[in-house]
């Protein structure tokens, strides 16, 4: 059995679920610490005419020090679900499958909430990407397996509740694994080879990485195999 892990981004890129694709159970870590400085938890791009269309969830930080992801509350005193709201609907009014996509994502933004990991969880798993873009692998989060641990230990801490024999990571983190620690945990290490992928985009020049929801309002029911093709 093949496990991946992931941090839960805001409306995340390819890669999380070209990884989705390749194993059995992709595990979103948000008992892990959310990042202090800028970082993906709370943004992501999208395009527009003018070229990258930053959407960004505001939080509460001042006082709080560290906090884990899923302790981290997203702050209203602006009305930033309008905002993104009117960037979607304005920059994308002529990609193909706007139309089947948006109830759910005007859903998701009127739901309220306080906590970022909700709304994160929701674009991802529960309402929206995974199950719009069709993987057939199971997704969960951390706190779901009652697992702690950092780095390696807390990998291997995973694949073991999960009964998996095989850790599936990019290139780019591999580098960052104790292999020793892996292989002392009866986990493979094995490497998912992703080169992202280009596509139908609105706006010109292409734009590589983008929010995977730029892939699903160009190509639709196309973007699981676009996804699975970037090797």
């Amino acid at each position: 059995m093949v496990v991946t892990t992931h941090q839960p981004i805001f409306l995340p890129w390819p890669g999380l679920f070209y990884k989705g694709l390749q194993a059995h159970t992709t595990v979103l870590l948000d008992e892990v610490q959310f990042p202090l400085g800028r970082g993906w938890m709370n943004r992501n791009r999208l395009k527009s005419e003018q070229g990258e269309l930053w959407l960004t969830v505001p939080v509460r930080r001042t006082g709080r020090g560290k906090q884990r992801i899923r302790d981290v509350e997203v702050c209203d005193e602006t009305d930033w679900r309008r905002t993104h709201l009117l960037g979607i609907r304005q920059n994308y009014a002529h990609a193909p499958y706007l139309d089947a996509h948006l109830p759910a994502i005007e859903a998701i933004h009127a739901r309220g909430g306080t906590r970022l990991i909700d709304l994160n969880v929701a674009f991802v798993r529960v309402r929206f990407l995974w199950n719009a873009l069709g993987l057939p692998g199971k997704l969960m989060l951390q706190s779901e397996l009652g697992v702690s641990g950092r780095a390696t230990r807390l990998l291997v801490s995973i694949c073991q509740a999960l009964n998996a024999d095989t850790y599936l990571a990019l290139p780019f983190v591999e580098k960052f694994l104790d292999a020793d620690e892996l292989r002392g945990g009866g986990i493979a290490l094995a490497s998912a080879r992703f080169s992202p992928p280009v596509y139908p985009q609105l706006w010109g020049e292409f734009r590589y990485n983008l929010s995977a929801l730029d892939l699903l309002l160009n190509c639709g029911p196309k973007s699981l195999d676009i996804i699975g093709r970037a090797r």
